[in-house]
């Protein structure tokens, strides 16, 4: 018998089985002196000394001999027996984990509304080019407070804003912020309609400004309302593209779509995409793949680029894409494979074409030092590193200024962030653990992310995280 190679064991029902078949072939039984002929299949493990077609041939059912016709079918029915106890075994253990899956994820996913609510809510407040992310889970968190002040840092086309109007008609001073025009021209239309119908005498204010401006605004507005000095009941930030924007080819913020590589959320900006991609350094634009994008394929990527620039350049989204596609072809997961290298390269240039990261921290800080003590902040993040930043900033804003505070995690069991109805299915509530500190209160430790209901009806939602402070002093 050749080094490296054995026949199965005598005591084997299936090795006799097999041994018999060789023996009523014409074979002596003898299984020494093995080639390295691979026999019949999977389970036969024994290697023969004729080729491997012709042992094909001679152990076929169908061109066996009549007399060892019946025990090559013994054999392969005690194969197909092996191999279907090893299905069922399989698929009882992938059951076993779905289902474990499943309980995580509904232990993940805290529902804070009922469908029937939901539904009211979006059909009420969304546009036709906009579904607002995480309405109900927004009212929710102001829901308990009195707000006579209210600044939405990311206007949108004011699907929460809109809700927000409508469930506080205490409300006295609203500012809505934005850099898109488009946003504002809808914005506008659908808050005189939601005033018009509710018959408030609310007068909004919507600036075309960046929410990292928001001292500054507090300040233009400070004449009429005070809030210098009293502070801000509440504060919104929802740090996603809306539909709008991505349903415009000429935005190019789209990775299907074809359209000029621009990505600037405020069209006076300068620095648009194709710039970074046709003139930056190259080790820059390497940085931003492999910061930005969390791209591990970006060195590779970062070549293309600099090959493009000797051929003229990357001017449109659909160029862009053609690039991505031909330097990851061959790569794992085939069309959702490219298109998931495509979408964290799209997300690394947008954010450096806005210096999104930047000034995200920036605004936090200004954000929380406008509230007014009880006021609460909430954020809505999309990807890792915006949360990441939510996260960690909000660590920072509730520790003591001088850095020895303590920072106390409490369980919060069964605490609502809204107030009660009298339906049964309305009382669902967030389990949730809050971070006290000396400053300010983190509601959320671990993010809210959306319903399951939100998910199946609103795709582009199912990223989303918010999470809450609350400013004690």
């Amino acid at each position: 018998m050749s080094r490296g190679f054995r026949a199965p064991a005598p005591s084997s029902n299936l090795s006799k089985t097999l041994l018999a078949a060789i023996q009523r072939l014409g074979g002596n039984g003898d299984v020494g002196g093995f080639s390295r002929q691979k026999w019949r299949s999977k389970v036969m493990y024994c290697w023969l000394s004729i080729p491997l077609s012709t042992a094909k041939q001679r152990f076929n059912i169908k061109t066996a001999p009549l007399s060892s016709r019946p025990v090559l079918a013994s054999a392969r029915a005690e194969r197909s027996i092996s191999t279907a106890s090893k299905k069922k075994k399989k698929k009882e253990r992938n059951k076993s984990v779905e289902e474990l899956v499943v309980v995580k994820n509904d232990k993940e996913k805290r529902r804070t509304r009922s469908e029937k609510e939901y539904e009211e809510l979006h059909s009420f407040h969304q546009t036709e080019s906009h579904v607002p992310v995480m309405l109900g889970e927004v009212v929710d968190v102001f829901s308990s407070l009195t707000l006579r002040s209210f600044i939405d840092c990311t206007l949108g086309a004011a699907g929460h804003s809109s809700a927000i109007i409508k469930g506080h008609p205490e409300l006295e001073c609203y500012v809505g912020m934005d850099v898109d025009p488009v946003a504002h021209a809808k914005a506008r239309a659908h808050i005189d309609a939601l005033l018009h119908s509710t018959h408030s005498s609310l007068k909004p204010h919507l600036l075309f400004k960046n929410f990292k401006y928001i001292k500054s605004v507090v300040g233009e507005i400070d004449d009429d309302y005070n809030l210098l000095s009293s502070g801000v009941d509440g504060i919104l930030m929802d740090l996603g593209m809306s539909s709008m924007q991505v349903n415009n080819p000429q935005r190019g913020f789209s990775v299907l779509a074809n359209g000029p590589l621009d990505m600037r959320m405020d069209p006076r900006a300068s620095v648009k995409a194709k710039d970074i991609l046709n003139y930056w350094p190259d080790d820059e634009v390497g940085r931003i793949l492999r910061e930005y994008g969390e791209e591990s394929n970006w060195r590779w990527l970062q070549k293309k680029i600099v090959q493009a620039r000797q051929q003229g350049g990357l001017h449109s989204t659909g160029e862009l894409r053609d690039l991505i596609q031909g330097a990851t072809h061959g790569t794992k997961g085939g069309r959702q494979g490219w298109i998931k290298t495509a979408t964290r390269v799209f997300q690394a240039l947008r954010i450096a074409v806005n210096d999104e990261l930047n000034t995200l921290e920036k605004s936090l800080h200004a954000c929380f030092e406008c509230l007014v003590p009880g006021g609460r902040l909430a954020v809505i993040s999309f990807h890792s590193l915006e949360d990441r930043i939510v996260k960690q900033t909000f660590l920072k804003i509730i520790e003591d200024n001088e850095g020895d505070g303590d920072v106390v995690e409490e369980e919060a069991g069964k605490r609502d962030l809204r107030k009660m109805r009298n339906e049964v299915n309305e009382k669902e509530t967030w389990i949730r653990q809050m971070v006290q500190g000396q400053s300010g209160t983190i509601l959320t430790k671990r993010p809210i992310t959306p319903s399951e209901e939100e998910e199946r009806l609103n795709r582009r939602c199912r990223s989303a995280k918010l999470r809450v402070i609350e400013k004690i002093r």
